[in-house]
C-alpha cells in the first residue's frame, strides 16, 4: 500500500510528488496522458513558487532556462500609463519568470524520476476512486492500487473530484481570449512596442531583464510577455471564444488595439475561455470504519484536491499553475502529519481544506478585478479606469500592488 497516490501528473501533481518525495514519503503519479504535451501554456512563475521549486531542488535549473521579468508598464493609446517593479515586492527572488509549462513539466518529472524511479506512471486512466476510511482504493485501466491518502490533481474536469461527490460554485461571469507566441521585437534588434524601447538582444535570445506589457485599451486588454528562445507571447480579450481564428487574426487585432505591428507568429493562436470557480470543499467527507474501537482516531476524508481540481481561475501569467504549487507547499507537510499522528489527521487536514480555500478565494476577487479592468471601455469609464491604473502604479500602492502580482499574500 502506497502512503500517497496523486491523480494527474502536471505541474501541479508532479510538483506535489517531489515535495512528498522529498519529505520521505511513498508516492506514486497516475497520469493519463501517454506523452507529454509540448502546449507552452502557463508560463509565469512567481517568487513563492520559486522558494518551493529551491526547496525540492529544481529552481536552479529552471532559472537557467527561464526570462526574468523585473517590471511591467501598462499603456492605453500610445501613452504609458505607470510602471510597476517587482524588486521590492519579493526578496531573494526580485522577478516574476517565464518558462513554458512543457519545460516546468520536464523539469519536475526529472526531479521525481531521480527521487522515486518509476512511480510517474504515464498512460495509466483512472476508472474510479473508493475511500474505505482506513485506505481508498483507485481503479484504473491497468489495475487497482491502494493508499492511504488519493490527492486530485487532475485538472478542472476532475475525475476525482466528480466521484469525491465534490461540487463547484460559480464566481463571477467569464470572459474569452485569443493567445499566440510571437517573434520578440527585442530579439532581432532595436524595437518599439507602442512607444516603450525593448532594447536589443542576439537573435535566437531573450532579453534578460525583459519586461511585461499591459495595454488598457478601448476594445480591451492586450497582454504582451518576453518569452526565452527570443519569443514573446500575446493574450487579446475576444468578444467571444474565437476558436476559428489565426495567428495573423490575432496579430491584427493587436494591431487595430495598439498599434504594435508583430513579427511572423511561432506556432498557432489558440482560444480559450476563463472561468472563476471554486470547489466547495477540497476534501471527501470522512468515512467511519465500521466495528472499530471506540479509541479509533477520528474519522478523515482520505480524498483530497489541488490545482485546477480544487478552484479554476484566469491563467494569465500562470496565476492557476502558481495557486497549486502553493496547495502543495501546504499539502505536503499537512499529509506527513497525518501518516506520522493519525489522531490529528482529521484537524491538520481541515486546516489545509479551509486555508488553501480561503486563498483559492482571494485569488479569484484578484483575477475578477484584472479581467474587469481590462473589459472594453470607453468615454467617462474609459478615464476612470486609466487614472485608477496610473494611482495603482504610483507609491504607496505600486509596492501593494506588486506584492499582489507576484502572489505575496496567496
Amino acid at each position: 500500500m502506497r502512503d500517497i497516490v496523486i491523480v494527474g501528473g502536471g505541474p501541479v501533481g508532479t510538483m506535489l510528488a517531489c515535495v512528498l518525495a522529498v519529505g520521505g514519503l511513498d508516492v506514486e503519479v497516475l497520469e493519463q496522458r501517454s506523452q507529454p504535451s509540448l502546449r507552452s501554456r502557463a508560463i509565469g512563475i512567481h517568487p513563492p513558487s520559486l522558494r518551493a521549486l529551491a526547496a525540492i531542488g529544481v529552481a536552479d535549473a529552471l532559472l537557467d532556462r527561464a526570462v526574468r521579468i523585473r517590471e511591467g508598464e501598462v499603456r492605453s493609446d500610445g501613452h504609458r500609463l505607470g510602471q510597476l517593479s517587482f524588486e521590492r515586492a519579493a526578496p531573494g527572488y526580485p522577478f516574476v519568470v517565464a518558462l513554458p509549462q512543457y519545460e516546468t513539466e520536464s523539469l519536475l518529472r526529472a526531479r521525481f524520476e531521480t527521487l522515486r524511479p518509476g512511480r510517474y506512471r504515464s498512460g495509466v486512466t483512472m476508472m474510479g476512486v473508493r475511500d474505505r476510511g482506513d485506505a481508498v482504493v483507485v481503479s484504473t485501466d491497468s489495475g487497482t492500487i491502494e493508499a492511504r491518502f488519493v490527492i486530485g490533481a487532475d485538472g478542472a474536469r476532475s475525475r476525482v473530484r466528480e466521484a469525491a461527490g465534490i461540487d463547484w460554485r460559480q464566481l463571477g461571469q467569464s470572459e474569452t481570449y485569443l493567445m499566440g507566441d510571437f517573434v520578440d521585437p527585442a530579439s532581432i534588434g532595436t524595437a518599439s512596442i507602442g512607444t516603450a524601447s525593448l532594447g536589443t538582444a542576439p537573435i535566437g535570445t531573450a532579453p534578460v531583464n525583459a519586461g511585461a506589457v499591459l495595454y488598457f485599451e478601448r476594445g480591451g486588454v492586450v497582454e504582451s510577455f518576453p518569452l526565452p528562445g527570443g519569443r514573446r507571447r500575446w493574450v487579446a480579450m475576444t468578444d467571444f471564444l474565437a476558436t476559428d481564428a489565426d495567428s495573423a487574426d490575432l496579430a491584427a487585432l493587436i494591431r487595430h488595439r495598439t498599434g504594435v505591428r508583430l513579427p511572423e507568429p511561432l506556432g498557432a493562436a489558440s482560444a480559450f475561455a476563463v472561468q472563476q470557480r471554486l470547489a466547495r470543499s477540497m476534501q471527501s467527507k470522512p468515512v467511519q470504519v465500521p466495528g472499530g474501537p471506540m479509541s479509533r482516531p477520528p474519522a478523515v476524508g482520505r480524498i483530497v484536491l489541488v490545482g485546477d481540481a480544487a478552484h479554476e481561475i484566469s491563467p494569465i501569467g500562470g496565476q492557476g499553475m502558481n495557486l497549486g504549487w502553493l496547495d502543495a507547499v501546504a499539502l505536503g507537510p499537512a499529509l506527513q502529519r497525518a501518516l506520522l499522528e493519525p489522531a490529528v489527521a482529521a484537524s491538520v487536514l481541515a486546516h489545509y481544506d479551509r486555508s488553501r480555500r480561503s486563498a483559492g478565494r482571494r485569488a479569484a476577487l484578484q483575477a475578477g478585478f484584472n479581467m474587469s479592468m481590462g473589459r472594453p471601455a470607453h468615454g467617462v469609464r474609459l478615464r476612470a479606469r486609466n487614472a485608477l491604473v496610473r494611482s495603482l502604479t504610483l507609491p504607496p500602492a505600486n509596492q501593494i500592488v506588486a506584492r499582489a502580482f507576484t502572489m505575496r499574500w496567496l
